[in-house]
């Protein structure tokens, strides 16, 4: 089984609502995402996806974010923007436009701080 991963960034802003301390208050991001991918085997060429594709596939859904409110984005308009429930909606937006074949998303890693992280997979 081979795994790959593909790192992309967004900066946008959040409050928690519901929660009790500062992030209760609008503070931003620098967000990071790690994209993990894995499949059973490669290409003809040696490749179970080239990088440079599951970059592009990704950034697709991650630009939506990229100098946003997330409260004002849907979802997160009606859940909150936890790392949690970003992780989540980036996995369901990003397997929906992962091609059919040998790979398949295997987790999403969305780091608020250098420090703190989320991850979510099925």
């Amino acid at each position: 089984m081979y795994e790959l991963v593909v790192e992309a960034q967004f900066s946008a802003a959040h409050q928690l609502r519901g929660y009790k301390g500062k992030c209760e208050n609008m503070h931003g991001h620098n967000w990071r995402v790690q994209i993990s991918v894995s499949a059973e085997r490669l290409n003809e060429i040696g490749l179970a996806i080239d990088f440079h594709e599951l970059k592009i596939l990704a950034n697709e859904v991650i630009s939506t974010l990229d100098h946003s409110v997330l409260n004002e984005t849907f979802p997160f308009t009606e859940i909150n923007p936890s790392s949690e429930n970003i992780a989540k909606w980036l996995y369901d937006s990003i397997k929906k436009k992962m091609p059919n074949g040998n790979v398949r998303l295997s987790a999403i890693t969305v780091w608020e701080a250098e420090s703190s992280s989320a991850t979510y997979y099925e």
